[in-house]
């Protein structure tokens, strides 16, 4: 193997692991959330659009976990966009868990674990990015 090629190897398949892993959590919460999220009190969304998980968890499924998803697809199989799908990925990960600590505050270690693993996804991909996809 190329010298070169196994450190980009070794971020490549990081970054497509640290992926899975978000899409894999995003589709069991998002799961959670839309089969009613027993035992999380309505009583968080106080204030918020929402009487109810369905619609945030809706959207943790499809776009949080789909997205994720396919960057991880995308990383792996060298595609064209795989950079931008992965650095979007990241992008909405942090976004979907500012706006969900607003709403319902701080109230589980997942949210600052899946934070720093959304930054992880951009850096990886900034680091990704220097070796030419």
């Amino acid at each position: 193997m190329n010298s070169k090629k196994l450190p980009e190897n070794i971020i490549r398949y990081t970054l497509g692991i640290l992926l899975l892993l978000v899409a894999i959590n995003a589709f069991a919460g998002g799961y959670y959330a839309i089969a009613g999220a027993k035992n999380v009190p309505t009583e968080w969304l106080r204030g918020s659009p929402f009487s109810n998980y369905f619609i945030p968890g809706l959207f943790l499924f499809i776009v949080v976990g789909g997205l994720a998803l396919l960057a991880a697809i995308f990383i792996f199989r060298h595609h064209r966009l795989a950079l931008k799908a992965a650095y979007v990925s990241g992008t909405i990960i942090l976004l979907w868990l500012l706006i969900q600590v607003t709403i319902i505050g701080y109230v589980s270690w997942m949210q600052p674990s899946t934070a720093i693993a959304a930054v992880i996804i951009i850096l990886l991909t900034t680091q990704l990015k220097k070796y030419d996809l």
